[in-house]
C-alpha cells in the first residue's frame, strides 16, 4: 500500500478539522460518586455494613501540576458533565489525529526549490562528535 499524496493528506485534514469544529462543549476531568458517614453514633450509617450516606457527586480536574479543583455535583448536572467530559475525550483525540496528519503534510512537501529529502525512513542524519578531553565544554 502507498503513502497518500499530499492533496489525500490534505482532505483527511481538512474533515478532522471539521470534525474538531463539530465538537461542541467540553470540560476536563472527571466524575467521582462518594459516600460518607456523618458521624452521629445514632444514624444508620454508623451501623456495620451502611456504605453511607450519598451518593455524592464530585467533578474534579487538574489545575497545574499539584493543584486539583473540583465542586459538588448537583444530581441533574450529573450526566452533562459526564457527557461534556466524553467530548473532551473525542476533542483531544482528533487534536492528535490533526498533529499526525499535518506531521505527514510537512514530510510530503518539499522546501522551495529543493527535492523531497532522500533519506530511508528510521535513519539518522547529523555531525559526529567530537571528544572534548576529560572536561567537556558547557
Amino acid at each position: 500500500m502507498s503513502e497518500p499524496s499530499l492533496p489525500e493528506l490534505e482532505a483527511e485534514r481538512d474533515l478532522l478539522y471539521a470534525r474538531l469544529a463539530a465538537t461542541g462543549d467540553f470540560r476536563r476531568g472527571s466524575v467521582s460518586e462518594n459516600y460518607r458517614k456523618c458521624g452521629k453514633p445514632n444514624c444508620a450509617c454508623a451501623q456495620p455494613g451502611h456504605p453511607g450516606h450519598g451518593p455524592r457527586f464530585l467533578w474534579t480536574r487538574s489545575q497545574g501540576r499539584r493543584k486539583r479543583t473540583g465542586r459538588q455535583l448537583a444530581a441533574a448536572e450529573v450526566e452533562k458533565v459526564r457527557r461534556e467530559i466524553a467530548r473532551h475525550a473525542e476533542f483531544t483525540t482528533a487534536v492528535e489525529q490533526i498533529a499526525e496528519v499535518n506531521e505527514k503534510i510537512c514530510e510530503a512537501r518539499p522546501a522551495a526549490g529543493t527535492q523531497a529529502p532522500s533519506v530511508p525512513e528510521g535513519e539518522k542524519g547529523g555531525s559526529s562528535r567530537r571528544s572534548h578531553g576529560r572536561n567537556p565544554p558547557r
